[in-house]
């Protein structure tokens, strides 16, 4: 990997859609476990336990340390690298530094996939630890790249005819409040006390007690992007 990888100021910049950027998380997802079962497997074949303790050390900082090194030197993991992405500092166009570097993987281990939901609602596509760390992830070359793999700058999202973003952000409380609301009926309707309570579930009510949290949680992340783009009654954009 070429370190601080080079855009062109004239370059138009390509921010990577979500599907790529999941495909980069599961190829490092792949490498983690391939270096966890190679450790375990060195480990059980040696039987030895003080290497067994000083690998499993090692192969704890490493994992630790793996993103954060290789965004921060050269933008990007292997995920990143082998899925022609690249993360960006907004500021200086090429690496983040090794602290955003940390922060980033933090937000992201905090917040899981939650982080992804803002992503449509972004001008330039970025998820929550992007926006924290003022990164976003680019295309690393764009001549490799397909167009379904990205999208350039959404400017519509500052045009002038737009609702000023406190009262998006108003109306989608709004929303998100409704469909908490909703979410807590339905489950109080379909789901029975034990169920919930004592995890004594019927099949039925083990289906609806594990979808309705995730219709719950499509129907939010629908709110945020439509709310932000002046698509949700409110608050919408004048034509």
């Amino acid at each position: 990997m070429r370190p601080d990888a080079e855009v062109s100021p004239t370059q138009v910049p390509r921010y990577a859609r979500f599907s790529r950027r999941v495909r980069g998380i599961m190829l490092d997802w792949i490498i983690t476990l391939v270096v966890i079962f190679g450790a375990v497997l060195v480990a059980t074949t040696v039987a030895n336990d003080n290497l067994s303790r000083a690998l499993g050390t090692l192969v704890v900082i490493a994992l630790v340390l793996y993103e954060p090194v290789l965004v921060s030197f050269t933008g990007g993991t292997l995920g990143h690298y082998f899925s022609n992405l690249r993360v960006v500092d907004e500021h200086s166009g090429g690496n983040v530094s090794f602290l955003k570097a940390c922060a980033r993987m933090i937000i992201k281990g905090v917040l899981g996939w939650y982080s992804f939901i803002v992503m449509t609602a972004t001008r330039r596509n970025q998820a929550v630890h992007d926006l924290l760390t003022e990164s976003t992830v680019q295309i690393r070359d764009p001549a490799k790249a397909l167009p379904y793999q990205y999208i350039t700058e959404r400017t519509e999202l500052s045009d002038s005819n737009m609702p000023p973003p406190w009262r998006r952000l108003a109306v989608i409380g709004c929303y998100l409040l409704l469909t908490f609301v909703i979410y807590l009926g339905v489950v109080a309707g379909l789901v029975p006390p034990r169920c919930v309570d004592f995890n004594y579930c019927s099949p039925g009510e083990r289906f609806v007690s594990i979808a309705v949290p995730l219709m719950m949680l499509a129907a939010s992340a629908l709110c945020i992007v439509l709310g932000w783009r002046g698509k949700l009654f409110g608050a919408r954009r004048a034509s």
